[in-house]
């Protein structure tokens, strides 16, 4: 790791370096706040959780390797650490100062649906110029986001940062530490509504990343989002607006959009057939991830892809390759069987976009869907909403488990009596039934919100 030595990690964190003796200027090799990932010259952050404390897996990372330790606690030993107020912050600290050290192009991508995917098909696009990092999983807090950059290496040349966050002020947290060059506001959707309150709400936390961009940075909105098309400068730069069609909301203030889709073709599970428009360039290309709303996605790779000088070619090439993760809208071909794994997270856009993929598959459409999570007061209508969606789409079979996905159930019943609905409490109790009704030909949707752990369905499924 670049310039990280105990010396110069103590200053960044604001800690005490205690110990080190003649080793103040060796550099870190990693860091880490999980004690089983330790190797040599690793610095383990004691990080005080929920369920565990990091401080007491201290005498067992020195054994394992460790350089130091980076601590909220005095500690009786003879090896290096750094002692500080909060070992949360200094992990935010350590991760600002690292980065800063790097010569990389740093993309910030943060909205209410679409996060994960955009930031997937972005890092495909620059790739084919660039030696890429990304954020992996789930890491776009304000723990996952540092240990992602603390991955970033020398020979990387740009870093897709996904930023997620479900309160005021987080933003400014992740941004101040994420420096980006490059921000990408993907949508103002109906999630965190409990924290966040309205659309609103959601737009000023989201755009709190706005105060922490690096010098010139350009950003790159949803142009076809009524309150994102709002915006008409950040900093004093003109946003970058993509959309579909030339066609702009009511509320846009700006004269058009700098990338567009046409001639879109839904291929199904195939993917999706369309025609980019890139200033005074166009082009025809396939994005192998289906859905229409990944062309959102797509174009949002398009405008960051010309920012950092990509030619048409490569921006063709990489969304043409590009690939989902578990969880993220993921065809899984089981036997004759197809699994749509969404599984990761949901909100009603979200989980009216999977149902438009289901509704383009062959054989019997199945949903298997659970609740939604955080939507505040009118969570029971949101969910009502997603049934109605559902019944207009006109999908064969519904299975269901939890509290609120009831409301999914009724909407169904009464806008689509043809539909077969199996309502269940709980995830494990519709497993049971679930599981003997699937057959060769199903296409099947699993998604919920995370807390529902609905992967546990898809492995069920896919091992079944």
């Amino acid at each position: 790791m670049k310039d990280m030595t105990l010396d110069a990690m103590a200053k960044a964190c604001h800690g005490q370096l205690i110990g080190a003796n003649t080793l103040q200027y060796l550099n870190a090799q990693g860091i880490v706040i999980d004690s089983r990932l330790v190797q040599d010259d690793y610095v383990f952050v004691a990080i005080k959780g929920d369920r565990t404390d990091g401080h007491a897996y201290i005498p067992q990372v020195y054994e394992n390797g460790a350089l130091a330790v980076i601590s909220e606690q005095r500690l009786h030993i003879s090896r290096p650490y750094i002692l500080v107020s909060s070992t949360r912050q200094a992990l935010k600290d350590l991760a600002a100062f690292y980065l800063s050290r790097l010569d990389v192009k740093v993309v910030g991508i943060s909205g209410s649906v679409g996060k994960t995917s955009t930031k997937e098909i972005i890092a495909s696009v620059l790739a084919q110029k660039y030696k890429v990092h990304k954020t992996e999983g789930n890491f776009n807090n304000e723990i996952g986001l540092p240990l992602t950059i603390f991955k970033i290496r020398d020979e990387h040349q740009a870093a897709v940062l996904e930023m997620g966050i479900s309160d005021f002020g987080e933003m400014h947290r992740l941004a101040a530490v994420s420096r980006p060059d490059i921000a990408v506001l993907t949508n103002i959707g109906l999630s965190h509504l409990k924290t966040l309150g309205s659309r609103e709400g959601i737009l000023k936390a989201k755009t709190e990343m706005f105060d922490h961009l690096r010098g010139h940075a350009s950003v790159i909105l949803n142009g076809d989002d009524d309150l994102l098309s709002t915006i008409a400068q950040v900093n004093g730069e003109t946003p970058v607006f993509y959309g579909i069609g030339t066609d702009k909301p009511q509320t846009a203030v700006y004269d058009a959009k700098a990338v567009y889709a046409s001639d879109i073709q839904n291929l199904g599970l195939k993917g999706i057939q369309l025609t980019i428009h890139l200033g005074e360039e166009a082009f025809l290309t396939r994005i192998p991830i289906p859905g229409e709303h990944n062309v959102y996605n797509a174009l949002a790779a398009a405008a960051v892809g010309r920012q950092l000088g990509l030619t048409t070619e490569e921006i063709k090439a990489g969304i043409e390759t590009a690939r989902t993760i578990d969880g993220r809208t993921n065809l899984i071909e089981t036997g004759s069987m197809t699994v749509i794994d969404d599984c990761y997270n949901a909100n009603p856009l979200s989980m009216k976009a999977s149902i438009d993929v289901l509704a383009t598959a062959l054989g019997r459409t199945i949903a298997v869907l659970g609740d939604m999570g955080d939507l505040g007061e009118k969570e029971r209508e949101l969910h009502y909403e997603v049934g109605t969606h559902l019944a207009a789409k006109k999908i064969d079979i519904l299975f269901c488990a939890g509290t609120l996905s009831q409301e999914i159930a009724r909407a169904v019943r009464e806008h689509n009596p043809a539909c077969e609905i199996h309502e269940f409490t709980g995830r494990d109790e519709m497993l049971k039934s679930l599981l003997p009704f699937l057959q060769e030909g199903d296409s099947v949707l699993v998604k919920a919100s995370h807390f529902m752990q609905f992967h546990e369905v898809v492995e069920e499924i896919i091992t079944m």
